[in-house]
């Protein structure tokens, strides 16, 4: 092997890190978990693919041409010749398919920058062992590992998932250290009130509304946006937590059992917040009771002079609450069976008014949030805030303070007097259904914006059409992103009896946002229930 042929090779190990970009942004957005990255994989196969194969076409057609045109025995020039033309390649490549204007962009973290370097050094490897094994023997050309080392940009999906593979011994040896290090810091924190918060949906929001709630007494820190994995609060312990910080409030997510078992073995919570509990992520949960025992591992992390914090939704949260020995409370709507509810509840498009109770104490409330699952989780809120000493006084003061968590039922000011409620992050069954009975309190022509909902295992056909017929009660114009998506809203739409001249298939959100431009009137309001990463394109 020359140094030329060893230049080609790192050539095309460069070209196709550079033409695989999408697929490094694919498995950040599966938050590096192989089997997320191969289902997206699966899902968007031209976008997968194209890019290596387009990658091997440049390679084989540049050696063709450049074996014609340049005289024999001058393999150096060839090489090199080659190498610049796949660089050049890889990088035309990774901009033709860069999504522009990324829900979600690619972050270059210093995982990723690892995870580069990584799959670098991985590709050379695999080109050096290949080129080695195809040169033994005397028929190159006839031999396996010849045709493979020739197509390997060709297979680049299963390579990147390789550097990753490879590249996971590192990253948890890193993780762990990271870990320790903000274990360490909240074990030095012995007066520090802890709370985690899980759930199927609401968590960001309960968080929000309790760390404004809670500011009212308490220096509190609230891990930000939807940072809710071990790696994401290990960070914001490490860089945002202070000495004079008294309540640290830390949201859980979960993808897969065991996982908010391992947030509370960073977090040790002294208090647990379930806010609900449905059928999310069951294409990594598979069942509902496993959705179920996930988040019940925080509860199961609560120590003895702890407490337990339900919404009271009826069903499988109620169902969890009863089963909890520990000390516990239960918030909604049921005077009968809550610790804390709400009655006179009222809304208008300024917001919503109800009157806090307790066995002790009836608050008048204000807040400019919308819709009754806002109240719900106002609700387990006021429950923590009661047991951390605030008043009622000081309860009603948050409340009033609250502001909508971007898109989730926001109100945006919008020219031309069009109403735009924006709920178009993470849509679940039951906030839609909220949303889409928010949307029927507003004046005008009512058009919806929604590509429906992802990650619902095999129950998602069903659980669109499902949320079709919702829709069809709080609207009068559905357009739908999405044409084989769409399928099942659009029949749970007609199955409802809604008009099929207002049903409207879409390929993108831009193309929605242009027909809503062309159609909506002064009065009109637009509800933009859901919107899809960047991982779910069609």
């Amino acid at each position: 092997m020359t140094i030329w042929s060893i230049i080609l090779i790192a050539a095309v190990a460069l070209s196709c890190l550079l033409a695989g970009r999408v697929l490094i942004h694919y498995f950040q957005l599966e938050s590096y978990q192989h089997p997320g990255y191969f289902r997206t994989v699966r899902r968007n196969a031209a976008r997968s693919f194209l890019p290596g194969v387009i990658l091997n076409a440049v390679w084989v057609i540049a050696t063709i041409v450049f074996a014609l045109v340049i005289p024999e025995n001058n393999d150096w020039l060839l090489h090199l010749c080659v190498s610049a033309v796949l660089i050049g390649a890889g990088f035309l490549i990774r901009r033709l398919f860069t999504v522009r204007h990324a829900k979600k962009p690619l972050v270059y973290t210093p995982r990723i920058r690892r995870l580069y370097a990584v799959s670098f050094v991985v590709f050379i490897g695999i080109l050096v062992l290949l080129e080695l094994l195809g040169n033994r023997g005397g028929g190159r050309t006839s031999s396996p590992f010849f045709w493979l080392f020739f197509l390997f940009p060709a297979l680049l999906p299963l390579w990147v998932a390789l550097g990753g593979l490879i590249a996971w011994p590192i990253e948890k040896m890193i993780s762990e250290m990271y870990f320790r290090d903000a274990q360490r810091i909240l074990r030095e924190r012995r007066d520090l009130i802890r709370i985690g918060i899980t759930g199927s949906w609401g968590k960001t929001s309960v968080k929000f509304i309790l760390g404004t709630i809670l500011e009212e007494k308490y220096h509190t820190l609230v891990t930000p946006s939807s940072f809710n994995t071990p790696m994401g609060v290990t960070r914001v312990i490490r860089s945002s937590l202070e000495p004079g910080h008294r309540v640290f409030v830390a949201e859980m997510g979960a993808r897969h059992v065991g996982d908010i078992r391992e947030m509370c073995r960073l977090v040790h919570p002294r208090y647990g917040m379930l806010t609900s509990v449905g059928p999310q992520h069951l294409d990594t949960f598979k069942t509902l009771d496993r959705v179920k025992k996930t988040k019940y591992e925080l509860m199961d992390a609560i120590p003895p002079d702890g407490a337990c914090f339900f919404a009271d939704d009826g069903g499988i949260c109620r169902e969890l609450y009863d089963r909890t020995a520990k000390k516990r409370f239960l918030s909604g709507l049921d005077p009968e069976r809550d610790d804390v509810w709400a009655e006179d509840i009222s809304a208008s498009p300024e917001g919503s008014r109800f009157m806090l109770c307790t066995r002790d104490m009836r608050i008048p409330c204000h807040t400019a949030l919308l819709g009754e699952l806002n109240i719900r989780n106002i609700l387990l809120c006021a429950s923590m805030a009661l047991e951390l000493g605030l008043s009622g006084e000081m309860i009603a003061r948050g409340i009033a303070k609250l502001t909508p968590v971007e898109h989730r039922l926001q109100l945006i000011p919008s020219a031309g007097g069009i109403t735009i409620i924006d709920d178009a992050f993470n849509s679940n069954i039951r906030g839609a259904e909220q949303a889409f009975q928010v949307l029927k309190t507003f004046p005008g022509k009512r058009m919806v914006i929604t590509p429906g909902m992802v990650e619902l295992g095999g129950e998602e056909y069903d659980m669109n059409r499902r949320f079709g017929r919702l829709m069809a009660d709080g609207c009068d114009v559905a357009v739908l992103v999405g044409k084989k998506r769409s399928e099942a809203i659009a029949l749970g739409l007609k199955d409802q009896g809604f008009p099929e001249d207002q049903i409207h298939v879409v390929s993108s959100l831009d193309e929605a946002t242009e027909y809503m431009r062309s159609v909506v009137r002064p009065g009109d309001t637009v509800l933009f229930e859901n919107d899809l990463p960047d991982n779910y394109t069609e």
